[in-house]
This record gives C-alpha cells, sequence and structure tokens, in this order.
C-alpha cells in the first residue's frame, strides 16, 4: 500500500471518530469561544448519541459561556444544551428510544454538549420531533417552551378562570406562557412594550399592557400569578397586582421574601427542568396546531459566535429564537 493511500484513510477514520464543537477553555466574552475538531462522544448508560441538525441558543449558553451559571460548570465544556437531530447510538439500558429515531429536547442537566455535530443526550431528556417541525424549529422549542409550562402549571399552579400576569409575554418563554395559558382558560394580562401589542394579542392575550405608557400596578389588581420574564425592578412592583395567596413566580431572579411576606403571597424562583414528558406534551400540542413557534434568526454552526454577539446585544436583537443549523456549511 502506498503513502498516498493510506493518508485519505487516516483521515477518514479521524473525521469519523471526531467532531467540530464550539468549546470554552476559559469564562468570558464570546471571543472566548473555539471551534475545535474533539473526540466524537459515546453515550453511556441512560444516554443516546444523536447527530444535531441543529441546536438553540438562549441566554443560559451566555451565563455558562461567562461563568456566570447557576450550575458548577467545569471547564472545558461546549456549548448549548437545546438539540433536535437523529439519534445514531444507544448507551446500554431500556429506553422506548431507537437508532434512527428524530429527537427534540436537550443534552443533560448542565445545559451543556450541543454547539456541535454530535451531542450525548439524556435519554430522559429529550423525545420525539413533532413531525410538523423542521429540525430548525424543533431545536427552538424546549428550553423556553417547557419553561413556560413549568412555570405557569407546576409553580403558579393556575387553573381554568384565574388571572395571570405575564412580563416579557412577548419574548420566548412569554411567547408560549401566553399560549398555553389560553389554552388552559387562564385569563392572561400581557405586559409588552409598543411594538408588540398585536403579537400579544395574535397569542392569546386577554389584556395587553404596554409597559412604555402605562404602569402595570396601576391597571391590575387581585391578580393569582404573575409570571416574571423581566426581573429588577419590575418584579418588585409585581407584589402590588397580587391577591393575599398569590404567587409570583420568576424564572430570572430570585425574588425578595420581605416582600413577599409584606404582601402576604408566595414568591419563587426556579431553573427549568426539561423531561421527555413535558417534551411529548408540548410536541403534540404544535402538531395539533395548538402552539405557534418563532425562529428569529439562524446561523451555521461555525458562525455560533455571531449567535453570541447577539446574546450580548453587540448585534441587533431577532423577534423570536437565535439557532444553529448544523447541517449548513
Amino acid at each position: 500500500m502506498t503513502a498516498s493511500s493510506i493518508v485519505p484513510q487516516a483521515n477518514e477514520e479521524q473525521t469519523h471518530s471526531t467532531m467540530m464543537a464550539w468549546r470554552v477553555h476559559q469564562f468570558g466574552s464570546p471571543e472566548v469561544m473555539k471551534f475545535e475538531r474533539v473526540p466524537r462522544p459515546e453515550p453511556d448508560p441512560g444516554e443516546v448519541l444523536v447527530k444535531v441538525a441543529a441546536a438553540g441558543v438562549g441566554p443560559w449558553d451566555g451565563w455558562i459561556r461567562s461563568g456566570k451559571s447557576a450550575l458548577p460548570q467545569p471547564l472545558p465544556l461546549t456549548l448549548g444544551s437545546d438539540i433536535s437531530g437523529q439519534i445514531v447510538a444507544m448507551g446500554p439500558g431500556d429506553t422506548e428510544l431507537r437508532a434512527g429515531d428524530q429527537v427534540f429536547g436537550v443534552t443533560n442537566s448542565r445545559f451543556i454538549g450541543a454547539y456541535a455535530e454530535y451531542a450525548v443526550a439524556s435519554a430522559g431528556m429529550v423525545s420525539s420531533k413533532p413531525t410538523s417541525l423542521s429540525h430548525v424549529e424543533a431545536a427552538s422549542v424546549p428550553v423556553i417552551a417547557v419553561t413556560a409550562w413549568q412555570a405557569l402549571f407546576d409553580h403558579a399552579q393556575l387553573k381554568a378562570g384565574q388571572t395571570v400576569v405575564i412580563h416579557g409575554a412577548a419574548g420566548n418563554v412569554g411567547s408560549y406562557a401566553v399560549q398555553l395559558a389560553h389554552l388552559a382558560g387562564v385569563q392572561t394580562i400581557a405586559t409588552v412594550s409598543t411594538g408588540d401589542i398585536s403579537i400579544a394579542r395574535s397569542l392569546g392575550a386577554n389584556t395587553v399592557i404596554d409597559y412604555r405608557t402605562q404602569r402595570f400596578e396601576e391597571e391590575v389588581r387581585n391578580a393569582d400569578a404573575v409570571i416574571d420574564l423581566v426581573g429588577g425592578e419590575t418584579q418588585e412592583r409585581s407584589f402590588e397586582v397580587l391577591r393575599r395567596g398569590g404567587k409570583l413566580i420568576s424564572a430570572v431572579s430570585r425574588p425578595d421574601q420581605d416582600l413577599a411576606t409584606r404582601h402576604g403571597v408566595e414568591a419563587a424562583f426556579f431553573l427549568v427542568n426539561v423531561t421527555s414528558q413535558y417534551l411529548t406534551k408540548i410536541a403534540r400540542f404544535i402538531d395539533d396546531g395548538k402552539l405557534r413557534t418563532k425562529v428569529g434568526a439562524v446561523f451555521p454552526l461555525a458562525d455560533a459566535r455571531e449567535a453570541h454577539l447577539i446574546l450580548e446585544r453587540v448585534r441587533p436583537q431577532p423577534k423570536g429564537k437565535i439557532v444553529l443549523d448544523v447541517g449548513a456549511r
């Protein structure tokens, strides 16, 4: 065998056993992100290996990259959590999933590993992809849709006929929260900026408040719950609109417990827990035409740093979720 025939074979083996991924070796700005060739991961028991077709980009990816994650994140790491793609290998253990299945979901509880050509995912954190969505659309869904569901129904425990105030209602999580509340018969008061009033109404909000021209605490009284997707001063003012015994649920920051006690309400911050069961319910709503998704910007995998410049507001903000198209070149 000649040397020239050995080289392509060696390159082919390396390509099969390795992959391109966005790695972080030190925390910092988007400049710390490195697009590198790394070993292709192998699934352990209870895991699946997914050939990634698309990966979602969210604020939590920026927090992890900059060292502000709520969870310990040993370095180096591969960024990203939301994925959609095809299972190509299975770790040992019983699961309903099979190689060849088209799935969507998140990688693991640390929210890392998705900005890559292949990703290992916990079998309990993925589910069959909605058949009505492309992989790019499906990758936009998992974290934000499950966050909205858990805020409304697990933490606020809202029921039909009750009233909820949703701050940031035209944002990625807020858009799902408005739709899911509407589907459940919950009366929805949405706070948005002037340009998003028609969007909030189209998603099913019963009342829309323009926070630029109105103070929501002067418009609302005795709400059963507030879903806070904004934080800061908006969160503090939200205690005034709740009935006694109401709930303030935040997905962004820990509420002031002294304020909660003073107003006679419950107030909690939560981290989303994405599981197959929630993903299956959401996929069913999507395929039944009851939930709308919105992709705001799509980049090829090689341009993930550009997506993080959007997260840092260095680039203009799209309306909708940012997604990496891993199949794009």
